[in-house]
């Protein structure tokens, strides 16, 4: 079984590719569908907006989030085209991986000129191993 940090160096991988294909400036959801098939075509389980719940006061609630990805069932990827990222949007994969029980989320921002300046990694109790 591949560990976190072997997933996401696959996603970013995959994340390169995608981007150097298209370009920055698609919708969100081309991003998605593209991103979905070229990590099944590596023989990734992948699930897309993938509901999780919120547990309140031990009241599990199913107005959660949707993950835009779950690779493996162990990675989250949350997926922008914006011109920047803003703060609370690290802030947001940190809270939907602690309410998730994951330990690594990806925030992959396709609307950067360069990708490389749109990936950022977010670690919920992941301790950084190299993979």
């Amino acid at each position: 079984m591949l560990r976190e940090n072997e997933i996401a160096a696959a996603i970013v991988d995959v994340a390169y590719k995608i981007h150097r294909s298209l370009g920055p400036g698609l919708l969100e959801s081309s991003y998605e569908a593209v991103m979905i098939y070229e990590l099944q075509k590596r023989g990734f389980a992948v699930s897309a907006q993938v509901p999780v719940p919120i547990v309140y006061e031990s009241v599990r609630l199913d107005t959660g989030f949707r993950a835009d990805l779950i690779v493996e069932d162990s990675v989250i990827v949350e997926i922008k085209s914006l011109d920047k990222i803003a703060p609370v949007h690290k802030k947001q994969l940190m809270t939907y991986l602690r309410l998730s029980g994951k330990r690594l989320g990806l925030l992959i921002n396709f609307g950067e000129e360069l990708i490389k300046n749109g990936i950022n990694r977010v670690v919920n109790g992941l301790h950084d191993e190299k993979a």
